[in-house]
């Protein structure tokens, strides 16, 4: 009973620093912020925070992690299963994105703190080059843009990794852009239909290998 006890009371800890870390990445922005000013938000001491991460680069990383990861578990069963309508499921995966991105207060804070709370310093460069999961994610939407082309959806000659980047090029910009000012129109309330146009766009007019 104490190990399970441990246990729960170490995970209980190690989420109150990532929320911690949240706060406090969106007040004072990633690289302004120390691991001690985290350890102090959550009401910790500095050997706390060192038990769970050793530097503010791996704390980082776990707070992304922890926010995407609905998204790549759904990814993965997507892409996992056996699809009849590959678009569909796109567009199952995109408007997940958008209405994660838009309505849930963790992921918006995330997407925030990415976007405009984090500086382009060599530290977080580096972060960035080291996500491999991010290539990882855009090859399994590649796959169902590959069946998309198998079922005659889109012609032989698509290009599919181009396709990839021209929707999470879109999905990316919308995101970026609305969080700059979330009053300019209902991100949750127009989401869908805008995937519809690019998907359409997309459809009626693919990239072809040059």
């Amino acid at each position: 009973m104490m190990v399970r006890k441990t246990k729960e009371d170490t995970q209980q800890t190690y989420d109150a620093l990532l929320d911690a870390a949240e706060r406090i990445f969106c007040e004072k922005g990633v690289s302004n912020t120390t691991l001690n000013d985290v350890a102090c938000a959550a009401g910790m001491t500095r050997g706390a925070i060192y038990w769970h991460f050793k530097d503010k680069k791996e704390l980082f990383h776990a707070l992304c992690d922890r926010a995407f990861m609905p998204m790549e578990i759904l990814l993965n069963e997507i892409a996992s299963a056996s699809v009849e309508d590959p678009i569909a499921s796109i567009k199952k995966l995109y408007v997940h994105f958008i209405e994660q991105a838009s309505s849930n207060s963790r992921q918006t804070r995330v997407f925030d703190i990415i976007f405009h709370r984090c500086e382009k310093t060599a530290e977080m460069e580096s972060f960035i080059e080291e996500r491999d999961g991010k290539r990882e994610c855009l090859r399994q939407v590649q796959s169902l843009f590959d069946q998309a082309v198998k079922l005659n959806i889109l012609p032989p000659e698509t290009d599919t990794w181009i396709a990839v980047q021209i929707t999470h090029s879109f999905l990316i910009g919308v995101v970026h852009e609305w969080l700059v000012d979330p009053k300019a129109y209902d991100l949750a309330s127009y989401g869908e239909a805008m995937i519809d146009c690019v998907l359409a766009g997309l459809i009626a007019k693919p990239p072809l290998h040059k």
